[in-house]
C-alpha cells in the first residue's frame, strides 16, 4: 500500500532490510570495530542498549561480515534455557548429536570447541542475546565458558547481549568473576536528532524516494516521541506513511504525526 501510493521500490522502515543497505551511525561503525577486534582476539564482550536501539541488528551486521571460512557463528536467544539446553542447542548448532547426561554435554561442547578451532580453524563466536534474562546458573555456565583456554588464550568469542539491567546484574558479587573477564563493553544509545532525520531520508532514498517527505516540523515531533530509538522510530514513522496515504497526501506533515501519536500512543 505504501510503496504503491509513493511509487517506491520496497516500503521502508521494515526490521528485515539487508545489512548493506543499513544506515551506519557513528556508534554502529564504532561498535562493529570493536566487535571485529574483541572477535579477532577471542574475548569476552558486552553489548547492551534499551528495547529497540538496535542490538540484534548489530549482531545481523556482525554476522553478515564474519567469512564462513573462518568463522562458527552460534547464537541463541532463549532466555528460558537452562544449562542442559544450553549446551544442547549449541551442539545441535554445530552439528553434533548431544549426549544425555548435563555433564557429558559440557565435555562435549568442550570438545566440539576445540575441535572448531584446531581441526577446522575456525573461531567459534558464541552470541547469547537476551542475557539480562538468564537464571544464576545459566549465568555460572557462562563463566565455564570464560575459563575455557588454550595456551592462555581463549579459542572462541563470546558476545552477551542485552537491556541496561545486564550491567547492573554482573556487577553483584557472585558474578564478579565473570564481570572481570570481560573486555569488551559497549552501551547503545538512541540516535541524536541529527542521525535520526539523516536515518530517515536513508530509509527513503532506498527505497527510491528522491524528494523530502517528512517536513521539518515532522522530524522533530518524531524525535521528541521517540528519543531517537529505533524500532519506536520504525513503527511511528511506517504508522504516518499510513496516514499519509490514507489521506492521498504526498507529504508527512505535524498534523499527521501527531494524529498517530494520538491513535497510537507511542
Amino acid at each position: 500500500m505504501i510503496s504503491k501510493h509513493f511509487k517506491w521500490n520496497f516500503t521502508p522502515f521494515q526490521k528485515d532490510v539487508q545489512t548493506k543497505h543499513l544506515f551506519q551511525t557513528k556508534q554502529f561503525k564504532e561498535l562493529q570495530a570493536r566487535l571485529t577486534f574483541m572477535i579477532q582476539q577471542r574475548s569476552f564482550g558486552l553489548i547492551t542498549g534499551e528495547v529497540g536501539a538496535g542490538k540484534s541488528t548489530a549482531i545481523r551486521a556482525l554476522k553478515d561480515r564474519l567469512e564462513d571460512n573462518q568463522y562458527a557463528f552460534l547464537y541463541l536467544s532463549d532466555s528460558a534455557l537452562k544449562p542442559r539446553d544450553f549446551y544442547r542447542e549449541m551442539l545441535l548448532q554445530v552439528g553434533i548429536e548431544p549426549m544425555f547426561l548435563a555433564s557429558d554435554l559440557k565435555r562435549q561442547f568442550k570438545a566440539a570447541l576445540m575441535d572448531i578451532y584446531e581441526n577446522n580453524k575456525k573461531t567459534p563466536v558464541v552470541v547469547i542475546d537476551e542475557a539480562h534474562l538468564l537464571s544464576p546458573s545459566m549465568l555460572q555456565e557462562i563463566r565455564f565458558l570464560t575459563n575455557f583456554e588454550i595456551d592462555s588464550l581463549s579459542p572462541l568469542a563470546l558476545i552477551l547481549v542485552g537491556q541496561p539491567e545486564l550491567r547492573d546484574k554482573l556487577r553483584l558479587r557472585s558474578l564478579e568473576a565473570i564481570s572481570q573477564r570481560i573486555s569488551t563493553r559497549f552501551h547503545l544509545e538512541g540516535l541524536n536528532y541529527e542521525e535520526m532525520s539523516e536515518y530517515i531520508n536513508h530509509q527513503l532514498e532506498m527505497a527510491g524516494e528522491e524528494h523530502q517527505i517528512f517536513t521539518e516540523a515532522s522530524l522533530k515531533m518524531i524525535y521528541k516521541e521517540t528519543r531517537g530509538i529505533l524500532r519506536l522510530t520504525n513503527r511511528l514513522c511506517t504508522e504516518c506513511l499510513l496516514d499519509a496515504v490514507s489521506r492521498k497526501q504526498e507529504l508527512v506533515d505535524e498534523d499527521s504525526v501527531e494524529r498517530v501519536i494520538d491513535d497510537y500512543r507511542f
